[in-house]
């Protein structure tokens, strides 16, 4: 059930991560990964599912009662979804703890800052694609265990081609669809 929960939040994302909730909601689930992944990658089926769903929520319900100050969540957002890319991607080469994935996260964090500061609509389709592609290929990990080939260089390229997928669809870049910016 839990891989099939962050296939179905990453796909969301993929498609509507325009929208602010959702994309609060992605973020959450994302910080619920890494956070597992961090504190106890061997958590039962129960703790896995409520610590990503319930961040989920409160990320889908944050994003969506800050619209008054959506600027600020904007930034904390951008900066948070920065770090937890770089974290995830090094997550997929199973590289969870050291001084360097610290501080490339905090650089992940910084250029996501400066990404939703300079450009707002489009830095949330980019991240939305980030983190909809991650969520769907760490789903699709713990969905297949024995398929070792999504850890490392191809679990990142899967990442890319689904981001990129879903900035095409989400930039209307496709046929009369209407630009998200």
């Amino acid at each position: 059930m839990f891989p099939v929960l962050l296939i179905a939040i990453g796909i969301a994302v993929l498609v509507l991560g325009k929208r602010l909730a959702v994309l609060g909601a992605a973020v959450g689930a994302l910080l619920g990964v890494v956070l597992l992944s961090l504190l106890s990658p061997s958590g039962g089926l129960l703790i896995q599912i409520l610590l990503v769903g319930a961040l989920a929520v409160i990320g889908f319900f944050v994003a969506g009662f800050a619209k008054g100050i959506v600027n600020l969540v904007l930034l904390v957002m951008g900066a948070l979804a920065g770090a937890l890319v770089v974290m995830a991607f090094f997550g997929l080469f199973n590289i969870t703890s050291s001084l360097l994935v610290w501080l490339l996260a905090i650089a992940g964090g910084v250029a996501g800052l400066i990404l939703v500061r300079r450009y707002k609509d489009w830095a949330m389709i980019i991240l939305a694609g980030l983190i909809g592609g991650l969520l769907v290929t760490r789903g699709l990990i713990n969905l297949f265990p024995d398929l070792l080939a999504l850890q490392g260089a191809l679990g990142t390229l899967l990442v890319l081609v689904l981001a990129g997928l879903s900035v095409v669809y989400e930039g209307g870049f496709l046929g009369k669809r209407k630009a998200a910016v």
